[in-house]
């Protein structure tokens, strides 16, 4: 894969850079992430913090800990990772993210470890993190339960697994296929399988199954009326989070 990536030629290359130019451009289209990029990383951060005793105001609070990006897309996790100090994979099972990544990443002066690669084939290659970032994946999996369990076996004892999906009630239908999709336009159409979300519960069982301790769960909020995100202790009616340890 690697060899592939390093002899991309120049036109390709600046092709590359032009989507990597959409995918970081907020008002571009994807600019649905960028809106609630703040609060996934509020949660992720906090939920990091707290399992490491790590004090976010300091200088690279996250030096030393080995986090997996899984499903990374253009890098809007892996980057602020990185930029904490946290030894950073990026992995995407789509292979024409990876150089979009890559060149935003050296653009910005970061060292982060982008692959085109699976879940699955870094479980089986013995790699090993403290954190699994499974942000907006679970949904598009063939098989939940056994892309739970490769990032089960991709984390250390005690490492901590932060998951989030979309729920399946009328609501959700709604808001994130019929809203997002055909009347904003956010999405492109056919994005989501609605019969595919999971409903909270069902996740927290799939995590058990897989080998997992579910210790928190949140939602993820948008207000039309602010155009902004926020993280609910008791909405989880669309967009969803958890946090899960690997006992």
């Amino acid at each position: 894969m690697n060899s592939a990536i390093n002899t991309i030629d120049a036109a390709e290359i600046a092709k590359f850079e032009a989507m990597a130019a959409d995918w970081w451009d907020p008002k571009g289209k994807f600019a649905p992430l960028h809106m609630m990029n703040p609060v996934r990383l509020d949660y992720i951060t906090a939920q990091i913090a707290a399992e490491y005793g790590r004090d976010l105001r300091g200088p690279r609070a996250f030096k030393g800990l080995r986090i997996l990006d899984i499903g990374c897309g253009g890098g809007l996790l892996s980057e602020p990772m990185a930029r904490l100090g946290a030894t950073v994979v990026g992995a995407d099972a789509a292979e024409g993210n990876i150089p979009v990544a890559r060149i935003h990443a050296q653009g910005s002066g970061l060292d982060i470890d982008y692959r085109h690669t699976t879940a699955e084939a870094l479980a089986a290659a013995g790699e090993q993190f403290d954190v699994v970032l499974n942000m907006e994946v679970v949904e598009h999996v063939a098989d939940p339960l056994a892309f739970l369990s490769a990032c089960r076996a991709l984390l250390r004892p005690g490492g901590l697994m932060i998951a989030s999906t979309l729920n399946r009630n009328p609501k959700s239908f709604a808001m994130a296929i019929v809203g997002a999709e055909y009347v904003m336009r956010w999405l492109p159409k056919g994005t989501h399988d609605w019969q595919k979300f999971i409903t909270p519960d069902e996740l927290f069982a799939l995590i058990e199954e897989a080998g997992l301790d579910p210790v928190d769960r949140k939602g993820f909020v948008f207000n039309p009326i602010s155009w902004r995100w926020s993280v609910s202790d008791r909405d989880l009616s669309v967009n969803y989070v958890t946090a899960s340890i690997n006992r």
